[in-house]
């Protein structure tokens, strides 16, 4: 057993901290003693330096692309960036796997690859693309799916990938009513696929290959028509909806008003629509590229006041980067869409959100980690340093003040739209429970194959 002294705690209550020991045995925190109390004979000490202590962070939206892509970024790459960033825990998805997680049987090998990868522990999201919810052998798949422990299932409305096609409004409603029955989430990428099919046959008849095409063709109401078609789907057919990378503020809203109605619905939104606006494709061009597309800068602001009142619950990165190569093409409409992002999350709303007063620190915590842990069912283990929990870790220093470069970053990928960007606070260690993976002098110190898969509760590990 050891002791974490000399550290400060959230208290929950605004920006409020207080002076704490956290005793961690066998991975798991012990005690959450007074920071003057005396330290108990016989436990290691180790000095926090009156750092801040958060609980170590969870994206819930990666790709980390193996098995597969590997090309663009991998699981060992991928969670030394997380481990850098302060984030402990990643929950990947089933897209962008070959073969994609669509079967227990896929999910049992991507385990068995990624695993000895791993920096950070790891939950999987299941797959549910149009074709699986047209097989008879659909509801047989989900099902094994959420027995092994998936945190839910990942669906599209409109989708680029020809291995993972996107599900039609009626099986949108069946998944919905047959996750219910098995307790979990769909999470759905809504974006109205009629609306960007019609702008792009225009923009391509235009003969226009360029960033405000690309702008245009994704702007509202694409979001909040894909959304409200979800939320009505809802609302017939029941279930639990999770909305992910919201660009739109009138979505964010859509899903609010739907959650004061009685409805299961929470969202997300990710660092790259909370600073950058589609102005910034002048100079950024295709290293912003993403889907949904950046919007406007009512829509950026009106991103943060929703993620500080709690309309939107967390902030995911949906880190997805490729190589230089696949963002430098000639045409705006074939260059690869997808930004690097889980080393800079925490950063970045310790930045721009808590330092900046967007955010208080206990909201801080909640969208960084405690709520994503309550909604895809890790919160007995993940997401607050408290006694029964993994001493999850990261130590913080709040003022230290940091320029962003690319190349220093430790996803495969060289390149960040932040770069050039300063931060104020800086992760300074990070703990997978109770070990450390990272130092800020050291680096990434953690051996991969530490990390382990994290089932949602009720499932099977």
């Amino acid at each position: 057993m050891f002791a974490l002294a000399d550290i400060r705690l959230p208290t929950g209550r605004g920006d409020e901290t207080r002076r704490a020991q956290l005793y961690v045995r066998g991975g798991r925190i012990v005690e959450v003693a007074d920071g003057d109390a005396r330290l108990r004979a016989g436990v290691e000490p180790l000095d926090g330096g009156g750092l801040l202590a958060l609980p170590g962070a969870i994206d819930p939206h990666v790709h980390f692309d193996t098995p597969g892509f590997t090309h663009r970024e991998d699981f060992e790459h991928g969670s030394a960036a997380a481990a850098a960033g302060g984030v402990t825990t990643v929950i990947d998805m089933p897209c962008t796997s070959l073969p994609p997680v669509t079967t227990r049987r896929a999910l049992e090998h991507k385990r068995s690859v990624v695993g000895p990868q791993a920096h950070v522990d790891f939950a999987l999201w299941g797959g549910a693309p149009g074709t699986l919810l047209a097989d008879p052998r659909g509801r047989e798949a989900l099902t094994g799916l959420a027995q092994a422990g998936v945190v839910g299932f990942k669906a599209y409305l409109l989708s680029g990938m020809e291995t993972f096609p996107a599900l039609e409004p009626p099986q949108l409603g069946e998944l919905l009513a047959h996750a219910a029955a098995l307790g979990l989430p769909v999470g759905l990428h809504a974006e109205d696929p009629t609306l960007v099919r019609e702008r792009t046959e225009a923009m391509l008849a235009a003969g226009r290959d360029d960033w405000d095409a690309v702008a245009d063709v994704r702007a509202e109401p694409v979001e909040s028509q894909g959304v409200a078609a979800a939320l009505e789907l809802l609302r017939r057919c029941g279930g639990a909806l999770h909305v992910v990378h919201v660009g739109a503020a009138t979505a964010a809203a859509l899903v609010g008003k739907a959650r004061r109605g009685g409805l299961d619905v929470t969202a997300e939104t990710c660092p790259h629509f909370l600073a950058f606006t589609r102005d910034d494709f002048a100079t950024l061009g295709p290293l912003l590229k993403t889907a949904p597309v950046v919007k406007t800068a009512a829509d950026r602001d009106g991103l943060w006041r929703a993620l500080a009142d709690g309309t939107l619950d967390f902030v995911a990165t949906d880190h997805a980067p490729c190589p230089l190569a696949e963002k430098q093409v000639s045409s705006a409409w074939q260059t690869y869409g997808g930004v690097t992002g889980v080393e800079t999350l925490l950063p970045f709303l310790l930045s721009e959100g808590w330092k900046a007063g967007r955010l208080t620190l206990s909201r801080l915590v909640e969208v960084t980690s405690a709520a994503a842990a309550r909604r895809y069912g890790l919160a007995a283990r993940k997401g607050a340093l408290a006694v029964g929990r993994d001493a999850d870790v990261v130590l913080v220093d709040p003022d230290a003040e940091w320029t962003v470069r690319g190349e220093e970053l430790h996803s495969l990928a060289c390149w960040t739209p932040f770069e050039g960007r300063t931060f104020r606070g800086k992760v300074r260690r990070t703990f997978v429970r109770g070990r450390l993976v990272y130092d800020d002098g050291a680096g990434v110190v953690g051996e991969p194959g530490w990390g382990r898969f994290v089932p949602r509760e009720g499932g099977t590990d």
